[in-house]
């Protein structure tokens, strides 16, 4: 639960750019660090592309998109700046960084938990109270049906 609650604190896109940028370096060694011409968009494409399925791995939860082709050629002509010259390691830490930062993540765990943690108890609390209303007093079964669902969470790494 306290690594939802830092993904909701202030200045979550500063957290996220630390924990993002050993993960650019090591995409910018391996792809573009040893060549002295310019990559070819397919070469930078797979190089994106493979960072944000890494970054993705590492964080978790957290799901980073990778955008449109358009958007990509754009915010590279954005920050490449000596055309014909081989691509520095600033210019793609900041066209990653306003990729992945500027397309937001889709919070799909963030998403399931509340899903989960709201819709579980809720359809229990109907489904109770259709087939044995006063069997089970709701003071005690909607508490019950929410800690088991946050239990089952927990031992499923979603929380």
């Amino acid at each position: 639960m306290g690594q939802t609650l830092k993904t909701l604190a202030p200045r979550t896109e500063e957290n996220k750019i630390k924990e993002i940028s050993p993960i650019i370096e090591e995409f910018y060694n391996t792809h573009f660090a040893a060549g002295t011409k310019e990559p070819t968009t397919t070469e930078f494409y797979r190089a994106i592309c493979e960072a944000v399925e890494e970054i993705n791995k590492q964080l978790g939860s957290t799901q980073f998109c990778v955008p449109e082709e358009s958007k990509l050629k754009k915010a590279y002509e954005e920050h490449h700046q000596g055309k014909g010259s081989s691509l520095k390691r600033e210019e793609f830490q900041k066209i990653l960084q306003e990729i992945i930062v500027g397309t937001g993540f889709t919070g799909v765990g963030a998403k399931d938990t509340l899903i989960y943690m709201f819709g579980v108890p809720l359809t229990a609390f109907l489904i109770k109270q259709r087939i044995m209303p006063r069997a089970i007093p709701n003071a005690f079964f909607i508490p019950a049906i929410t800690s088991a669902t946050a239990f089952v969470l927990a031992k499923l790494n979603k929380v």
